[in-house]
Parts: structure tokens; C-alpha cells; sequence
């Protein structure tokens, strides 16, 4: 090959260089579009009965469990991890609960709030299947769930609560909200859910069953409620 033969040869592998760092660089401007992604599938914000099941079995093995009174001493010559163990643990008395290895998590009262109207409180049943319907919501309606439970004997490490809704027999939503951790303590807490619109329209009235769960770290369940509601034009007149 010529000397001005691989000058043009040189040229033409430079020029396909060229392009094809052009190509790159358009699909590194796409895929930062939006704030740095493609944008995900509507099914990829839920989570399946099976996807849950995967969470569960890849779920981190944590450590033994230790008694509150052991998670105190330990590491006691540490002034930091010290300071935060008594923030975290406020006023509670280590010798009357530090010998139980669980916590446990009562689920005091659940109500509905919604702008303009009484307060729904739901009675909570002791075998977790309340009578039928629980409640009544009204269709574009705004509403929150709020709880109040009791922590004791330990700490609990990722409370959350997570809720799945069924309309003949087809799952129309499904929820999860990491409530937090606590410390064992006599007076309980509350926590009160981001507000809901109810949905509108035809298709959107009629009766929904439902399952609500409140779990922890440990995929300890403290409380399951299978239960069924309705979404009507109006609010139920007892209500």
C-alpha cells in the first residue's frame, strides 16, 4: 500500500471514530434526560406477592439478637455510640425490660382522617379479620390512615407498613412506608399515613378487599388485618 493510499485509509478509520463517538455521546444525552435515567414502566413501582417472597428469601441475615440491657453495655467505653444509645433510648428503664430478646409491637388504634369530617375510628379485631365492610370511603374523596402503637421489652428496627388492594380478584394497588425505629416506652406513638385521593367514576365504586400488614426488620409481623371496603358517591350516614 502507497503512502497516499494509507493517508486515505487513515482519514476514513477517523472519520468512522468520529461517528461513532457521536452516536455515544447522543445516547449518553438521552439516558441523562429527566435527571439521569429512562423513565421506569408504570408496573415497576409495584411490588408482587412473588417479587416480596424474592425480598424475603435475599433479605440480609442480621446478627444474633441481644437483650436491650446487652445492646447498652456494649460498647459503653464509647462516648459517641453512649450518647447516641440514651438519645435513642430516652428515659427507659433498662433493668425492667432489658431481658427480652424481641420487641414487641401492639397496634393500639387505626383511624381514617379526611378534611371536613369526624374522625373513622376502626375497631381492631383480635383475629384480624374484621366484619364486612370495614369502612366506607367516598369516591374523590382525601383521606390518611392514622395508627398509634406500643413498643416494649426491646427495640424494633424497621417498622413498616405495607397494604395490597383487590377488585374482583385483579390487585389495583399495593403500598409500602417505613415508619421507623423505636425504643421501648410507656407512652405510645403515632404516625399518621401522606394523605389519598380516593378514585372517581363508575368503575371505580363497588366493594374492595384488602390486606395490611405491619412488619419489621426481622420480617417479624406484628399485625395482619384481611379485611374488605367499599368506595360509594357518598359518605356512609353513620359515619
Amino acid at each position: 500500500m502507497g503512502f497516499d493510499e494509507k493517508k486515505g485509509e487513515d482519514k476514513k478509520e477517523a472519520t468512522a471514530v468520529s461517528e461513532t463517538n457521536k452516536v455515544a455521546d447522543s445516547d449518553a444525552e438521552t439516558d441523562n434526560e429527566g435527571g439521569g435515567g429512562r423513565p421506569m414502566s408504570e408496573s415497576s413501582f409495584y411490588t408482587t406477592e412473588e417479587e416480596e417472597d424474592e425480598d424475603t428469601a435475599n433479605k440480609i441475615q442480621l446478627g444474633p439478637q441481644v437483650t436491650l440491657k446487652e445492646q447498652f453495655e456494649k460498647d459503653k467505653d464509647d462516648e459517641s455510640l453512649r450518647r447516641w444509645k440514651e438519645q435513642l433510648l430516652g428515659s427507659v428503664d433498662i433493668n425492667a425490660v432489658g431481658e427480652s430478646l424481641e420487641a414487641e409491637v401492639k397496634i393500639l388504634s387505626l383511624s381514617i382522617l379526611s378534611p371536613g369530617r369526624s374522625e373513622i375510628v376502626l375497631p381492631i379485631p383480635r383475629d384480624g379479620n374484621p366484619p364486612s365492610p370495614w369502612f366506607t370511603l367516598k369516591e374523590g374523596s382525601r383521606y390518611s390512615l392514622k395508627f398509634a402503637f406500643q413498643v416494649s421489652n426491646n427495640i424494633v428496627s424497621g417498622l413498616k407498613y405495607t397494604n395490597t388492594v383487590w377488585k374482583t380478584g385483579m390487585k389495583v394497588d399495593g403500598s409500602k412506608e417505613m415508619i421507623g425505629t423505636f425504643s421501648p416506652q410507656l407512652e405510645p406513638y403515632t404516625h399518621e399515613m401522606p394523605e389519598e385521593t380516593t378514585p372517581s367514576g363508575m368503575f371505580a365504586r363497588g366493594s374492595y378487599s384488602a390486606r395490611t400488614k405491619f412488619l419489621d426488620d426481622d420480617n417479624k409481623c406484628h399485625l395482619e388485618i384481611n379485611y374488605t371496603f367499599e368506595i360509594k358517591k357518598e359518605w356512609a350516614a353513620t359515619e
